[in-house]
């Protein structure tokens, strides 16, 4: 399955159409292969970023509630000129709100700073281990996906101890872990206990914050297809059969994230940029297992 961007030429003709593949989760539902992040985008910015990611074409759009731009997001999405169910829109629950009743009351909070009557995704953001409280948080995910507030649910920054203890006291599986996964930080370990356990994998930071930008390998790969970085990044996630949520606000990388799909990396390259992996030391973000934040 996939989604056609429906572009069309200067004089209204469609054009050869690039589709985003649709990965399907464990509850018989799918999302789209490639999203639109909006991490560290301010609520005055991301009205606009996610207006014209839909523009483009993206429909996958995700957010949390730590993000504080949910009522951005969803008027982008109320204002957009395609139907809500044409769109995915994923959020994330704040630490704070880990606990069975407040993980109800944050997929509310959410859907009522959206705007929206439900979620197609809701994600637990970050176990917060030292708390315990993931567990209970995740009953309370099942419990709104019962209410139909969210029609899937899954975590974030979720190690595999903590996957498999959800998955033992509750017996349901999270749809989706989503962690941060670039070329320097390939996350294979994981890959075998997601894989194991049919969760899908999605890429937060997919471009290393930045960092794999300047990596030189990366550089002559992009250079041998005349793409850019990015655009070669991105395509390593789609080929390891990844989910990625690139984010920008600048309308041409927004576009040029997407142009991923005329072409392919051969196996040479994919060969190249896995010997990039620096796992555990190419980390951008917080360490799951130490990060106990309460926001």
């Amino acid at each position: 399955m996939s989604i056609d961007l429906g572009r069309s030429t200067s004089n209204g003709v469609p054009s050869a159409q690039p589709r985003i593949p649709l990965v399907g989760l464990n509850d018989g539902n799918a999302i789209p292969q490639l999203g639109f992040g909006v991490w560290q985008v301010e609520n005055d910015e991301v009205v606009s970023a996610v207006t014209t990611a839909i523009e483009a074409g993206y429909r996958s759009i995700d957010t949390a509630e730590g993000y504080d731009n949910e009522m951005g997001v969803g008027r982008a999405v109320r204002e957009a000129s395609i139907d809500r169910d044409e769109l995915f829109i994923t959020s994330k629950l704040r630490t704070r709100l880990l606990g069975e009743t407040e993980a109800v009351e944050g997929v509310k909070g959410s859907l009522k700073a959206l705007g929206l009557d439900y979620l197609d995704m809701f994600l637990i953001h970050w176990p917060a281990p030292a708390h315990d409280r993931y567990v209970a948080a995740w009953q309370g995910l099942i419990r709104a996906r019962e209410q139909g507030l969210v029609r899937s649910i899954g975590v974030s920054n979720f190690l595999p101890q903590h996957l498999e203890r959800i998955i033992a006291e509750t017996g349901v599986t999270p749809v989706v872990n989503q962690i941060e996964t670039h070329p320097e930080f390939q996350q294979r370990e994981i890959r075998a206990v997601l894989k194991r356990h049919d969760i899908q994998q999605e890429s937060y930071s997919p471009l290393g914050s930045g960092a794999v930008l300047d990596n030189p390998e990366i550089g002559k790969i992009a250079e041998a297809h005349c793409k850019s970085p990015a655009q070669v990044i991105i395509r390593w996630h789609l080929q390891e059969g990844l989910i990625v949520i690139p984010k920008s606000v600048h309308e041409d990388r927004i576009r040029e994230n997407l142009e991923v799909f005329d072409f392919e990396l051969t196996d040479a390259d994919m060969a190249a940029i896995a010997k990039l992996d620096r796992t555990p030391e190419g980390r951008t973000g917080s360490d799951p297992a130490s990060f106990n934040d309460l926001w």
